[in-house]
């Protein structure tokens, strides 16, 4: 039976937690996002297009998912008190194929039930969003067997999940900041491109090199990245424990996590 979570104090115990790390969490991010933000420069400065970009582009997303595997693995690490290196952030390479594949089936399992209406779609996101967990715990396990063993941890969570993510939703907004800036500057440029009075002039002459832009978005977003990150992942494990305590199901939780005849259908 799920039971109500006090956020303030799980995150003031994360940031006691955090603080006992054998590896900087600042430092863990800087190395997460610094291979992100390169991966994104290269594929910039590259300028290959169709079949070539479209290639690097997805190797890029791929690659960043399992990096983020990987620091999901070192915040377990950390709530375990077990000593994590910054090698744990590569720890993910190991069983890529799963989590390239449960990206695939959540991302589908999303699309479908956001074809119905956006609500749905976000309840769905929320359902699935401790089957990752589940994987890095036991990369034994199968990819649907993560997914529905998350359907069953966050029933009655679903609400606390959605009011955690508000909790940080200003930090989000200020690591995009420089984004809806250079989208403001964006709109406003061509709904002066419309006027045919003004001389014209090129967006990049006007705003500035792309290239420049995203390395100050980037720089930017790993920059904010520092302060609150490893907060945010620690303390959504310590719903995902709660939740496994609560409803039996998960390592340590002594229950069998395989579906159950009567489930069916109910939450893909």
């Amino acid at each position: 039976m799920a039971e109500l979570i006090n956020r303030k104090q799980v995150k003031q115990e994360v940031r006691e937690l955090l603080r006992s790390a054998w590896v900087s969490p600042k430092g863990m991010v800087a190395l997460y996002m610094g291979i992100t933000l390169g991966m994104e420069l290269l594929l910039s400065l590259i300028g290959a297009t169709g079949f070539v970009y479209t290639f690097i582009d997805i190797l890029t997303t791929l690659i960043g998912s399992v990096l983020a595997v990987g620091f999901t693995l070192y915040c377990m690490a950390i709530r375990r008190g077990e000593r994590a290196g910054y090698l744990t952030l590569f720890d993910g390479f190991t069983f890529v194929g799963k989590i390239v594949l449960l990206m695939i089936v959540e991302t589908f399992f999303i699309l479908a039930w956001s074809m119905l209406l956006f609500i749905p779609g976000v309840i769905a996101s929320y359902r699935y969003s401790f089957a990752v967990f589940n994987l890095c715990e036991n990369p034994d396990i199968g990819v649907m067997e993560a997914i529905e063993m998350s359907k069953r941890q966050t029933m009655g969570y679903k609400g606390q999940l959605f009011m955690l993510d508000l909790s940080y939703m200003g930090w989000t907004l200020l690591a995009i900041l420089p984004s809806m800036v250079y989208l403001g500057m964006s709109v406003n440029y061509l709904l002066q491109a419309l006027d045919v009075s003004v001389g014209y002039y090129s967006m990049e002459a006007v705003l500035g090199p792309s290239w420049l832009w995203l390395i100050l978005v980037s720089v930017w977003g790993l920059l904010v990245s520092l302060f609150y990150l490893p907060n945010f992942h620690c303390v959504q494990l310590a719903y995902f424990e709660t939740a496994k305590r609560t409803s039996g199901i998960g390592e340590g939780a002594g229950e069998d996590p395989a579906p159950r005849p009567e489930d069916g259908w109910n939450g893909l």
